[in-house]
């Protein structure tokens, strides 16, 4: 069996501009490395189409706080540095490396971990498997800075990274690649 923490992980939550396909106006990542989580960097980008009303509701950001953010070439080369690891791992996973894939074209995604798919997996049960259900049972966000909120890139990528070693814990690497029999829908498409 082998260590979880043998694997570089890469934890990415982006956030998206309300459009179909949706287009990226916030993105974090955050590094663990030997089950330590690192320290994320952000990125604010001016996205191609307009945020929508329904994006602003969720995640807060307005057309005014991109007008004067980079486009995404600017941001790309160091999105990719920061996307360099052995697997990635976020919540819902096909939105945000649909997302990444739209934007980077030629960048190869390497292994995934959907938190999603893993916690519906090791942690049967729940009544809800959404990011905030989780992060509330296992008070994930309890010492987070007034600022860090849900939604937003760097909460949910923090809260994500420390979900998934949560669950990690003392589980063998191929426990948590394991796929589950059956089929069964995510909580739903993300609409940005």
């Amino acid at each position: 069996m082998t260590d979880w923490t043998s694997l570089s992980y890469v934890v990415v939550d982006v956030e998206g501009n309300g459009q179909q396909p949706p287009d990226l106006v916030e993105l974090a990542a955050v590094p663990i490395v030997g089950g330590i989580i690192g320290e994320p960097v952000t990125w604010l980008v001016k996205p191609e189409q307009p945020i929508t009303h329904f994006a602003r509701k969720i995640h807060g950001i307005t057309n005014d706080d991109v007008r004067d953010a980079p486009v995404f070439g600017y941001v790309e080369a160091d999105v990719r540095k920061a996307l360099d690891a052995s697997a990635l791992i976020a919540h819902n996973a096909h939105v945000d490396v649909g997302v990444l894939q739209r934007k980077l074209g030629d960048w190869e995604c390497p292994e995934v971990f959907d938190t999603l798919k893993v916690a519906r997996r090791l942690l049967p049960g729940r009544s809800s498997y959404k990011l905030g259900a989780l992060v509330d049972e296992f008070k994930l966000a309890a010492d987070f800075a007034a600022d860090l909120t849900p939604h937003r890139a760097t909460y949910d990528v923090l809260v994500t990274a420390r979900l998934f070693v949560e669950i990690a814990g003392r589980r063998a690497l191929e426990e948590l690649r394991d796929e589950p029999s059956g089929g069964g829908r995510d909580d739903g498409e993300t609409l940005f």
